[in-house]
């Protein structure tokens, strides 16, 4: 992992960007974005998060009525708005001021149920003013890889959380999913016949610098993501007290696949885009 994270910094086209100076980048390119990300997800999300996110968090969130949930990243409320319909009572946070009055329009009917706020993952402070040991469960739902640290996200989690609460994300998979994927599709003579085979080539893992990445089909304006090999990304949570209890690694079904002509993830049924797991805090 390249050191100069460790100094407050990403390697970027050449030379060291301080992390506040791409977080900030960051806000501006997601509010200038936030309603095509909205349209996008609609009211319950887009395919990705109803197939493969929601599902796996749900299941190692194990969530209990009343419970009391952190949605950190919380874009246009998808996962926030699902939270609060099995019984939860969700405060929802992002750091693009459009973004949290898009997720407001669209959960007028849960108005009194999901808390809305504007505030920075990456700010420790901003994060404690939440409450401590004031929230069940915290779930973060596609958004370590867009943020340029996570160390104050974890050490802040350790502290937001009550005794036996758990942390719930996902993100894209560091080992299939992260800055550098390229598909390919191949035919072979396998068993007397001609067999199509899909994958994903990976020609770097343990040291890759934040790229803008073209994301959605259509995005309007490509934002930063930032690769941390698993080994690196668990143990930001482990120095802030966190053990992990809980993986799952969701690829689409075969229901699922795009029978057209491009190569995409639902066509990729034994490789997963997505990592979700469940961290405590003894």
């Amino acid at each position: 992992m390249n050191a100069a994270l460790y100094a407050g910094q990403w390697p970027v086209g050449g030379e060291h960007l301080e992390t506040s100076q791409l977080n900030e980048e960051g806000r501006e390119l997601w509010n200038r974005k936030a309603r095509f990300w909205d349209e996008l997800h609609g009211d319950a999300g887009n395919l990705f998060h109803r197939r493969l996110v929601e599902p796996s968090i749900l299941q190692l969130l194990a969530l209990r009525n009343g419970d009391r949930v952190l949605d950190l990243g919380c874009g246009n409320g998808a996962l926030a708005r699902r939270l609060t319909r099995e019984g939860a009572r969700v405060t929802a946070v992002d750091f693009s001021e459009e973004m949290i009055r898009l997720a407001k329009g669209r959960s007028r009917g849960l108005a009194s149920d999901i808390d809305y706020r504007t505030v920075d993952a990456t700010d420790r402070d901003a994060l404690l003013s939440l409450g401590a040991a004031c929230f069940d469960a915290i779930v973060c739902s596609m958004t370590l890889m867009d943020i340029p640290v996570v160390a104050p996200l974890f050490e802040a989690a350790s502290e937001l959380l009550r005794a036996e609460g758990r942390f719930v994300f996902a993100t894209m998979h560091p080992a299939f999913n992260s800055n550098n994927p390229v598909f390919f599709q191949e035919k072979e003579d396998r068993d007397g016949g001609v067999t199509t085979v899909t994958g994903v080539k990976i020609h770097a893992y343990l040291d890759l610098p934040p790229v803008k990445g073209s994301g959605a089909p259509g995005e309007p304006t490509p934002h930063y993501y930032y690769h941390r090999p698993l080994a690196a990304l668990l143990q930001e949570a482990f120095e802030a007290g966190f053990v992990l209890d809980g993986m799952l690694e969701p690829a689409f079904s075969a229901e699922d696949a795009d029978l057209g002509s491009e190569l995409r993830w639902t066509g990729m049924r034994q490789i997963p885009p997505v990592l979700t797991a469940r961290l405590r805090h003894p």
